[in-house]
């Protein structure tokens, strides 16, 4: 009984400010899962290019990035972000998350590239087009549908994964959650109250993401691909 009292205490003495470090860890993962998606996209590129140096590049990030546990990168890019550029806490930790979270985008985008038939790209080439546009008005368009349920497995763990920029004083949801618990000494209930936070943007992203494959009919399987070209 005293831990839904506790509960509902936090609740109402600190919804406000729960709700305002929502809202930034929102902002957070947004801007650091789109900072992952262009270097996801570019080392794709390296990835799929058949340029050795180009993949070697691509492979070395990615198995360090992949290799070392996230906190580690979280400090080593923070302070060496820091120490080079004056940036705010949001955005060294943003650009840090993106950069965590591209190497994973990168092996996305790399895969749903190569799952188009290879013939789309001669049959582009064959019309006059350029690889680069061939890739942008036949390849990129449907890879990309392809690699929504993937992008938003990502979304949802960028936006927990989050919650490690508390440690380098970024005022979202965990942040919040150390300075109440520290505050009232009532840190299973905050805790708790917390995770149901996080439980409830989860639940509410993934609805979302549902509703964009839905709309997009992703995974429908067709005996063959039609191809539309716009010049």
């Amino acid at each position: 009984m005293d831990f839904l009292t506790n509960v509902t205490s936090i609740f109402q003495k600190h919804g406000i400010e729960f709700l305002k470090a929502t809202v930034l860890t929102i902002e957070l993962t947004i801007v650091s899962l789109f900072i992952a998606c262009v270097i996801g996209l570019v080392f794709a590129f390296f990835k799929v290019s058949n340029i050795q140096i180009l993949e070697s590049i691509a492979n070395t990030y990615i198995f360090v990035v992949r290799g070392m546990p996230l906190i580690v990168q979280l400090m080593f890019l923070y302070y060496g972000i820091s120490s080079i550029f004056t940036l705010t806490d949001f955005a060294a930790g943003a650009i840090a998350l993106g950069i965590h979270s591209g190497a994973y985008i990168a092996e996305i985008f790399r895969g749903s590239i190569q799952s188009i038939d290879k013939g789309q790209m001669e049959a582009g080439r064959s019309l006059g087009m350029t690889y680069f546009k061939t890739m942008r008005r036949i390849i990129l368009p449907q890879s990309f549908k392809r690699a929504i349920p993937a992008l938003a497995n990502q979304f949802i763990i960028g936006l927990k994964d989050s919650s490690l920029v508390a440690y380098i004083a970024v005022s979202e949801l965990f942040n919040h959650a150390l300075s109440t618990q520290a505050y009232n000494y009532m840190p299973l209930e905050t805790y708790f109250v917390v995770g149901i936070y996080y439980l409830i943007l989860v639940l509410l992203f993934t609805l979302l993401f549902n509703k964009l494959e839905s709309r997009l009919d992703v995974g429908r399987r067709k005996k063959r691909d039609k191809v539309e070209i716009a010049f």
